[in-house]
């Protein structure tokens, strides 16, 4: 027997405890949604897979390394805009850099230590064969820039880097793509005086605005995260003066009304524009950031030659437009549903020879869609693309295959048979439209050409 006892006569603690206990279930069962939805695509379409010899460390399959290559290849091709200069950096670095950076003091507990063969030094956390795995790659980026005599004429020097990033998240916190321990990040540092800050960060901002319009991401928030209560490095004047700039940019660049304040949510080492994307199951993802750093440069003595013949200290921007590549990608599962544009597609096409007799035309119509070289003299030119168009030769129906091709996400689907050989007019379609048109190859390789120039 169960007795209806009122809300208002329970202990407040109590109510309070049932409300956090609802809040929790909601968040937790929200999480677990979204995380399935995204999962339940990346199995289907063979994007990646997890395994708990690596837990935080997801494993890409060929579908999904396609994709984040496209990535890679389309931020590369982007930050170009902004003369950024790539860079590949060490993955583990001494405990003293870490120290000088104010890493190991502040975010230690995030981070993977590394051991070294002399097993007995490891017993003493003050040696230097201490190691730790680098959680970002700026500290490596103030080496670059202090190996060289600076002048004021070479900034800005902007640097990026693709190497693997890992974080030492803890087990329940790990998710899918979206909360992971290696991830991969469009990590670029700007090094510049604090005259050129402004504009800097706003050619970022019109970046940042440029790259997400791409994906169709149009609406997105701004934070501007404040310093830490705690754990921060530096002088408050100078935090105060970098918030300020920050905000200023924020102003300038796209009105009052645009951005808000995520008090004390900063680097333990500068304050930062965070950029805030909503999924389709309303949970809220940082994926682009902008940090302006007065602390590190200090701590590590980099120093340029000014216009007046002294040495000056530069000011260093921390900035990411995608963020986690990883958490991006996790993004766009949700975004497109698994259905991909064309020139994001791990499937662009398929051939369907409609018998057996067809399979060998089929395939060498692929070649030519496809650019795939089979040249062995020769090497493969630097600029040559391809499209990723397969065959289905199985001895199944037109229909099943197509409506099979369909669910898999190819983008379109070809049908060749004994009318297409003698013609050598094919019968394509899109995922999306049962309107079939026929073209010839040259004028399937142009149209594929134009989707993916304009990133269609």
């Amino acid at each position: 027997m169960f007795t209806h006892i009122r809300a208002d006569r329970l202990p407040s603690g109590f109510c309070r405890y049932l409300s956090r206990t609802s809040i929790n279930f909601a968040a937790t069962a929200e999480k677990k949604s979204s995380a399935n939805a995204n999962q339940s695509i990346a199995t289907k379409q063979r994007l990646y897979m997890l395994s708990p010899y690596s837990p935080g460390s997801p494993f890409f399959l060929p579908n999904g390394t396609r994709i984040i290559n496209k990535l890679i290849k389309f931020m590369k091709l982007q930050q170009s805009k902004q003369e950024f200069t790539e860079v590949i950096t060490p993955l583990i670095f001494k405990k003293d850099l870490w120290e000088t950076s104010g890493h190991w003091q502040n975010y230690k507990e995030d981070m993977f230590k590394v051991e070294t063969n002399d097993k007995s030094k490891l017993l003493d956390d003050d040696v230097n064969d201490v190691y730790g795995l680098k959680p970002m790659n700026c500290p490596g980026h103030c080496i670059i820039f202090g190996r060289y005599t600076r002048s004021y004429k070479e900034l800005p020097i902007r640097l990026s880097d693709w190497s693997s990033l890992h974080r030492n998240e803890a087990s329940g916190a790990l998710s899918g793509l979206t909360r992971v321990r290696r991830f991969h990040q469009d990590d670029g540092h700007i090094f510049c005086t604090r005259e050129q800050i402004g504009l800097e960060i706003s050619n970022t901002l019109k970046l940042i605005k440029i790259c997400y319009g791409v994906f169709g991401f149009d609406s997105y928030r701004m934070l501007l995260s404040t310093r830490p209560h705690d754990k921060f490095i530096g002088k408050v004047e100078e935090w105060d003066l970098a918030e300020k700039q920050l905000a200023g940019v924020l102003d300038e660049t796209v009105g009052s009304a645009k951005w808000g304040i995520n008090e004390g949510d900063g680097a333990f080492y500068g304050p930062k524009i965070d950029i805030m994307l909503t999924d389709k199951f309303g949970k809220d993802h940082q994926v682009a950031t902008i940090q302006l750093d007065f602390q590190l440069p200090q701590r590590f003595g980099l120093r340029y030659q000014s216009e007046m013949d002294t040495l000056e200290t530069p000011v260093m921007i921390h900035r990411a437009i995608l963020g986690s590549v990883e958490r991006f990608l996790a993004m766009l599962i949700d975004h497109y549903e698994g259905k991909w544009p064309f020139w994001l597609s791990p499937r662009q096409a398929v051939i369907i020879p409609i018998n057996s007799s067809h399979t060998e035309y089929a395939q060498k119509l692929r070649k030519v869609l496809s650019n795939e070289p089979n040249d062995f003299e020769t090497p493969t030119k630097l600029t040559e693309g391809h499209f990723y168009v397969d065959v289905d030769s199985r001895s199944e129906t037109i229909g099943f295959r197509t409506k099979d091709a369909i669910s898999k996400g190819y983008n379109y689907i070809i049908i060749v048979g004994d009318k297409e050989v003698k013609t050598e007019k094919f019968a394509i379609r899109s995922r999306s439209s049962r309107i079939v048109n026929q073209m010839g190859a040259n004028e399937i390789v142009a149209k594929f050409r134009s989707l993916e120039e304009n990133y269609e």
